[in-house]
């Protein structure tokens, strides 16, 4: 069972910056290395997209909306995954959940809300 639990999330101004954390509290290091982690978001009456991706080698993928603004990165040995979000604008308000696949089951975070507004 992967238990994935995401912080980080607030209300922040136009062009301001929040970092999102998910963490694996219950993964094995050198399991959790093996994990690819992608970020989705969720705003009212919108489907559910990906924001940004890292693989298990640190690949990195990005939304075109997200790219030059958006970084994903991992430190393995504290089990986390972050999205530093900078220039936020008001189209980038909702709620980001972390995802991962292990063994051909999803497993979600409960998800963290961004609100972006003046």
């Amino acid at each position: 069972q992967v238990q994935l639990v995401e912080s980080g999330g607030g209300l922040v101004q136009p062009w301001g910056s929040l970092r999102l954390a998910c963490r694996a509290p219950r993964a094995i290091f050198s399991v959790f290395r093996d994990y690819s982690i992608t970020w989705y978001r969720q705003a009212p009456g919108k489907q559910r997209e990906v924001v940004a991706a890292i693989s298990d080698t640190g690949t990195t993928t990005y939304a075109d909306s997200v790219k030059g603004r958006f970084t994903i990165s991992r430190n393995n040995s504290r089990k986390t995954v972050w999205l530093q979000m900078n220039s936020l604008e008001p189209e980038d308000t909702a709620m980001y959940y972390c995802h991962t696949t292990q063994y051909g089951v999803d497993y979600w975070g409960q998800g963290t809300q961004v609100t972006v507004s003046s």
